[in-house]
């Protein structure tokens, strides 16, 4: 019988999956692996992220095992357990997601230079739109995202794949599914959600269901958390991107400012497949920084500022490893722009904590931020006080995340600093923002 391997990496599903799908009709029998890199466990995985791979793939093995089939773990290096899986079973052909990060093109590389021709990567898994949409001046990317955005929504996409109805697998050996503390070593957030497929189906089913008609509306109310919160469940692949786009209903104001933020993430992917020296290195020059300051960045880090919205921000990114979108801007302005320290910094303590945190997407937003990026105003600065009155104007996000200033009332609480608050309690501000 013929066998094809099914190499999953950041597309941890079976509902319009095109590396399983090609490799179910490449062959009799289909391996679905999954290989834990040992160069990157337990030491260099960021512990949120571990823990919630760790219950996708729980959650993949059952939808594989539904099917007849059952995943198949290997640990070790990437290319020599993938090489090992084709001796064992014979396996003509490996199918696997296109990505643009540089870890995942020097696995493409690797992979062919070891197996030739069997290997084979599939679009569409990652983003809802191919890399391949280019602009019509004859560059290699869109640089700004409203065009792209234009090009993006008009673009034709392909149904979405079915689920195959049965997997056959060849008798090979597997490691257990792994743990979260199999996987890293550290401690996760405390309020940490997890989960995959089957938990991303349900949450996309309700959100699609009512919540995304306040979307546009609600999306930037911190207070009212009003976001998907299904970025995670995207990043690894849980979730089809372009099943989402195709089910999202863009003639409407919130299925449209919902396509929109999917965009970005096409967006910025396109980016980095051009300038993949961007992971690291400013996309656009930009003025001079400040002296490095350890004492600001621990200030900032720890959500010690003395500006609440800011606090309340770093203060939700340890306790649940994510962050809605406007809180992630305030901070990265905040400490790109006010506290003018490098964007490095910031992006490198968000690739921890995220357990949505990709090289693309983290990356170029914290770039976008700074001024580096592809922000056609680079030098705009999120006034932090200013953003809290617009997007928590009565102070519930911040009351949330900060109970020292829960007696504060209303709007006065993005203000301690004019109610006599004790610093031992709550520090005075870092830095003049707001001319006090």
């Amino acid at each position: 019988m013929s066998v094809a391997v099914a190499l999953f990496t950041r597309d941890l599903r079976v509902h319009d999956n095109p590396a399983l799908t090609a490799a179910a009709r490449a062959a009799d029998q289909v391996v679905p692996l999954f290989v834990v890199d040992e160069a990157l466990v337990p030491d260099r995985c960021p512990p949120n992220r571990a823990h919630f791979l760790a219950a996708a793939l729980a959650e993949l093995d059952t939808a594989l095992r539904d099917r007849g089939g059952a995943l198949v773990v290997r640990r070790g290096s990437v290319i020599d357990e993938v090489a090992r899986v084709v001796d064992e079973t014979g396996a003509t052909s490996v199918h696997l997601a296109d990505d643009v990060s540089y870890y995942s093109g020097k696995r493409e590389r690797a992979l062919r230079e070891r197996l030739g021709g069997a290997v084979h990567c599939h679009a569409g898994s990652v983003t809802a739109t191919s890399t391949e949409l280019a602009p019509s001046t004859g560059r290699d990317h869109f640089a700004v995202f409203t065009p792209y955005f234009r090009r993006w929504i008009e673009v034709h996409r392909r149904s979405p794949l079915p689920v195959p109805r049965a997997l056959s697998v060849p008798s090979v050996g597997s490691d257990p599914v792994p743990t979260g503390s199999d996987l890293s070593s550290g401690e996760p957030s405390p309020e940490l959600t997890v989960g995959g497929e089957t938990t991303a189906r349900a949450l996309l089913d309700d959100w699609l269901d009512g919540p995304i008609d306040h979307y546009a509306r609600d999306n930037d109310d911190l207070g009212a958390d009003a976001t998907s919160r299904l970025s995670a469940h995207l990043h690894f692949g849980c979730l089809s991107p372009t099943e989402v786009v195709r089910r999202v209903d863009a003639t409407t104001e919130g299925g449209l400012a919902f396509a929109r933020q999917l965009a970005w993430r096409d967006f910025h992917h396109q980016v980095l497949a051009a300038r993949p020296d961007a992971a690291w290195s400013d996309y656009r020059r930009r003025a001079p920084l400040g002296p490095a300051d350890d004492r600001v960045f621990a200030d900032w880090r720890d959500g010690r500022t003395g500006y609440p919205i800011v606090d309340a921000a770093m203060r939700q990114l340890r306790a649940e490893g994510w962050l809605p979108g406007r809180a992630r801007l305030i901070a990265a302005s905040f400490l790109t722009k006010s506290l003018r320290q490098d964007w490095r910094l910031g992006a490198r303590h968000f690739l921890h904590w995220l357990v949505d945190a990709d090289v693309a997407n983290n990356q170029l937003n914290w770039q976008w931020a700074a001024g580096t990026g592809t922000d056609t105003r680079p030098n705009r600065v999120l006034n932090p006080v200013r953003q809290a009155d617009r997007y928590d104007p009565d102070g519930t996000y911040v009351r949330r995340w900060l109970p020292e200033l829960a007696h504060l009332p209303g709007a006065r609480i993005h203000r301690p600093w004019r109610e006599n608050v004790d610093p031992a309690t709550y520090p005075e501000p870092i830095i003049d923002c707001v001319g006090r």
